[in-house]
C-alpha cells in the first residue's frame, strides 16, 4: 500500500487474488480531494442503476485505508491457471495516439463505427456506448479517454467490455464541460443536444436517443446522493462532488 505498483496509470494500484478471481486494487492518494476509492465504487453502482454493464467492484478497508477492488473481467481461473481473454483498447481501435498533437481520432463517432465492424451484436454494443457517453457527461467524467474503453473476446466473438474507470470531476465552469473525446457536431461538448446530434451512428432513432438521455438524467439527478452515501461516501465528500452531477450546461 505504500509502494503502489508498476501497472501504469495515474493512480496507485496492484493486482491481488481472492478466491478464484483476480482483482485490481486501487488506492487513494495523499492529494485526493475526496475518498476516491469509495466514490469510484459508487459511480460503478450508479452506472448499473442507469442500465450500464460495468465491472464488478467492492470496498475493502485495510488498516485505516479504503481500497476499491475491481474484478478483472479479462481473466478466468481454470485448473491449469488463469486464462487471458483477448482485449483491445479503444486507442487501438481508433488507430490513435495519446500525444496531444495526434488526437484527431479521439472521437466516440469514429469509435462506434469501428466497434460496429468488429463486435457480434452491433446494435446492442452501439447503444451501450451511447449510454456511456450520456453517463460520462452526467457525472462530469473527464477521464473517458480511449484507453478507458475496450472490446473483449472470451471465446470467438468480440463485444464491448464492461465499463470501468468511471470517476467524477468537479470543474470550475458550470455552464460548459467537455468529455475527453468528440461526441457530436460540437466536438467534445458534454451537452445533451451535442450527444444527440449523431444518434443514428449508434443505431438509434431520435425518439429512442432522446428517451435514453432524458431517463438517465432523471436517474442520475435523483439518485446520485443516495448512491454515494449508501456506498460509504461521507457527507463532506458527497457535498464536495455535488457539482459534478447533471450540471446545468448539460441541458442548455
Amino acid at each position: 500500500m505504500l509502494l503502489g505498483t508498476s501497472m501504469g496509470g495515474a493512480r496507485p494500484k496492484a493486482v491481488v487474488q481472492n478466491g478464484d478471481d483476480l482483482w485490481i486494487a486501487k488506492f487513494n492518494r495523499d492529494d485526493d480531494r475526496w475518498n476516491n476509492t469509495r466514490v469510484e465504487h459508487a459511480m460503478l453502482r450508479l452506472a448499473r442503476e442507469c442500465g450500464l454493464n460495468t465491472a464488478e467492484s467492492r470496498i475493502e478497508t485495510v488498516g485505516t485505508k479504503d481500497v476499491i477492488l475491481v474484478r478483472r473481467f479479462d481473466r478466468e481461473r481454470t485448473a491449469k491457471g488463469y486464462t487471458r481473454s483477448r482485449m483491445v483498447s479503444g486507442l487501438t481501435l481508433l488507430r490513435a495516439d495519446e500525444a496531444p498533437q495526434v488526437r484527431q481520432n479521439w472521437s466516440y463517432l469514429i469509435l462506434v463505427e469501428a466497434l460496429r465492424r468488429v463486435v457480434a451484436d452491433a446494435k446492442s454494443d452501439a447503444r451501450e456506448l451511447f449510454r456511456r457517453i450520456c453517463f460520462n457527461a452526467l457525472i462530469s467524467n473527464l477521464d473517458d479517454h480511449p484507453r478507458n474503453h475496450a472490446v473483449l473476446a472470451k471465446e470467438k466473438s468480440w463485444r464491448l467490455s464492461p465499463a470501468y474507470d468511471l470517476t467524477p470531476s468537479v470543474p470550475v465552469r458550470s455552464a460548459h464541460r467537455d468529455l475527453a473525446m468528440d461526441c457530436g457536431n460540437q466536438g467534445r461538448y458534454a451537452n445533451a443536444k451535442n450527444i444527440l446530434s449523431h444518434h443514428a451512428r449508434f443505431l438509434l432513432d431520435r425518439d429512442q436517443a432522446e428517451k435514453m438521455i432524458k431517463d438517465m438524467k432523471v436517474q442520475v439527478a435523483s439518485t446520485w446522493y443516495e448512491t454515494l452515501r449508501a456506498s460509504g461516501v461521507s457527507e463532506k465528500d458527497a457535498e464536495t462532488v455535488r457539482g459534478a452531477f447533471a450540471y446545468p450546461g448539460f441541458s442548455l
